[in-house]
């Protein structure tokens, strides 16, 4: 028996994902949080449920004990946080997410430098943007940029969270 291909596995994944927003922030108010309610807008566009959001400091214990609940959310499939992922002495989102992942998607990550590369250059090697799994769940931390969010969305979560879900699932 052949292997299914990426299209047949697809064609039996869920099309719509119960995704939690996090926005990690020193500065951003729920007024002020722009990539968080893009990230919402496009996911909501994309077939994809909201099942909530939040706003914490970039503080790794919060970060992580927000990514701990909603990884233990039955209403949750999968987390997507924004923010805190380079590289100045305040961003410790990578280093929060990546301490919770049961396994990593290093793909995730390539890709999105890959593809921000062909929009700004060599300052893509700046982002720490990943994705893996905990408890379950899909967990992805990108860039805070809005630019850089609509990219990691519109070309890679979108597209590809059923899919991700269903083989989690398997």
């Amino acid at each position: 028996m052949m292997d299914a291909t990426p299209r047949e596995h697809k064609s039996h994944a869920p099309k719509s994902i119960a995704c939690f927003v996090l926005t990690v922030s020193d500065s951003k108010t729920p007024e002020t949080d722009t990539s968080g309610a893009l990230i919402r807008e496009l996911l909501a566009a994309g077939g994809h449920a909201v099942a909530g959001a939040a706003i914490v400091r970039d503080e790794p214990a919060d970060v992580q004990r927000v990514v701990r609940e909603q990884c233990a959310n039955p209403a949750v499939q999968a987390v997507i946080l924004t923010g805190g992922t380079g590289i100045t002495s305040r961003d410790s989102t990578f280093e929060a997410v990546e301490a919770l992942l049961e396994k990593r998607l290093p793909g995730f990550g390539e890709l999105f430098r890959m593809l921000s590369y062909q929009e700004i250059g060599a300052a893509a090697m700046l982002s720490r943007a990943q994705a893996g799994v905990r408890a379950g769940r899909i967990v992805a931390s990108l860039p805070g940029s809005p630019n850089a969010c609509r990219l990691a969305l519109e070309k890679l979560l979108v597209p590809e969270l059923g899919h991700l879900v269903r083989e989690l699932n398997r």
